[in-house]
């Protein structure tokens, strides 16, 4: 769908410049998504992946985030082959929903309600982030904190729309629950993409 180079404004690598590669396509169905033109994988132009790679390496970080959409409904070996062998960090974000591919210095599993994830992510996730739009949300966190791997780091997001109102929740939740830490929109905040 698109590439641009900017900050990591959300989960463990906020705050880090990065290379994103925003694949098309996605069946997981967020009614809170804040890039629905990304759904239709027939609706954006497509790119080999040499060009993505000549877009990539214009740029001095060697961080490449994978998203989407949901981007493992691609085959992602040859990409994470070749910005690996350029000298890239792999980074996905992904929702778990399709089976694991590619080559990955950095998972971030953000499951959702609305398609069950495939369990072979649970093991090779290293950052669970789950998006808090409700109050039942905290209760599908704790769900899969209990099947990723102890050293999986725990964030729990706000939805930007409703963070005003959960955020108090997500506040003494955190406190009550130490090993959660939260997670903010910061590009959101610094009006970046």
């Amino acid at each position: 769908m698109e590439a641009f180079y900017t900050i990591q404004g959300e989960g463990c690598w906020q705050g880090h410049a990065a290379f994103f590669i925003r694949l098309a396509g996605c069946k997981v169905g967020c009614f809170w998504c804040d890039v629905k033109e990304s759904w239709q994988i027939d609706a954006h132009p497509t790119a080999t992946v040499e060009e993505i790679l000549q877009q990539a390496v214009q740029y001095p970080a060697r961080i490449a985030v994978i998203t989407g959409g949901e981007p493992l409904m691609h085959n992602l070996f040859p990409l994470t082959r070749a910005l690996k062998a350029a000298g890239f960090r792999t980074h996905l974000e992904t929702s778990g929903a399709y089976p694991l591919s590619g080559t990955w210095d950095w998972i971030c599993f953000s499951p959702k309600k609305f398609m069950a994830p495939c369990p072979e992510i649970y093991a090779h996730a290293n950052e669970l982030k789950v998006i808090i739009y409700n109050k039942s949300d905290f209760a599908f966190a704790e769900q899969f904190a209990k099947v990723v791997p102890t050293h999986c780091q725990l964030l729990l997001q706000p939805e930007w729309e409703k963070s005003s109102q959960m955020m108090p929740f997500i506040v003494e939740y955190v406190k009550k629950n130490p090993q959660w830490r939260i997670s903010l929109q910061t590009h959101k905040f610094m009006n970046i993409p």
